[in-house]
């Protein structure tokens, strides 16, 4: 029996997906989570095959419970669910360890054969993320300026991108305001950009926002 745990904050959506997982008699919920802390808790206590995680949670963001989860628990297969799709998120989570990326769209036809792909070992990604992997794997030639970010200058600029402003975005990434001017003032350094206006063009352009 394969046992998961789902880490995702609406309980809507922590129902269909059991409803899904129900449907494998191999396949268990042993646990849930509604915020990042709650299922690092979870999972120092018990035994979990694989990880069900939303990328985006109240506190603790997905991608930084990703990166701890990856120090505490390395063995643990990580299957990042979310409603980003791949051009925004999927590479950087790939690096951060994670071992599959769904968007949420896709998860009625595709969750089961993910969860077993990842605890044999596998990795489950697209056909079209597979070639966008390969594509990176060439090197940095025609990097584009995003690339250059760090994962959390990353988010920041997505937000931004998405019509945020710094206040919005500190309570969303749990952050002092002052923190996200910072990384702000960062992004348009390495972007060599003047203003927000320039950002959210090119966030819209490079398609990393919906």
């Amino acid at each position: 029996m394969i046992r998961v745990i789902i880490a995702d904050d609406h309980p809507i959506v922590r129902a269909g997906l059991k409803q899904i997982i129900t449907e494998d008699d191999g396949i268990e919920v042993a646990g849930e989570a509604s915020k990042g802390t709650e299922l690092l808790e979870q999972v120092r206590r018990s035994d979990f095959d694989v990880v069900l995680l939303d990328l985006t949670m109240p506190g603790m963001d997905g991608l930084d419970v990703l990166k701890q989860l990856k120090i505490e628990k390395p063995h643990i297969p990580v299957v990042i669910l979310t409603i980003h799709p791949e051009s925004q998120y999927a590479l950087r989570v790939l690096k951060a360890g994670a071992s599959g990326y769904l968007t949420k769209a896709s998860v009625s036809s595709e969750l089961l054969k993910a969860i077993r792909k990842v605890h044999s070992g596998g990795k489950y990604i697209s056909p079209d993320l597979a070639e966008k992997i390969a594509f990176a794997l060439d090197g940095d030639a025609g990097k584009q300026p995003h690339e250059s970010l760090s994962d959390r200058e990353y988010q920041v600029l997505c937000l931004i991108g998405a019509g945020k402003t710094v206040s919005q975005i500190a309570d969303t990434l749990t952050l002092s305001v002052k923190t996200i001017s910072t990384y702000r003032t960062r992004i348009l350094e390495k972007m060599r950009m003047e203003n927000n206006a320039e950002l959210i063009h090119y966030a819209i352009r490079n398609r990393l926002v919906e």
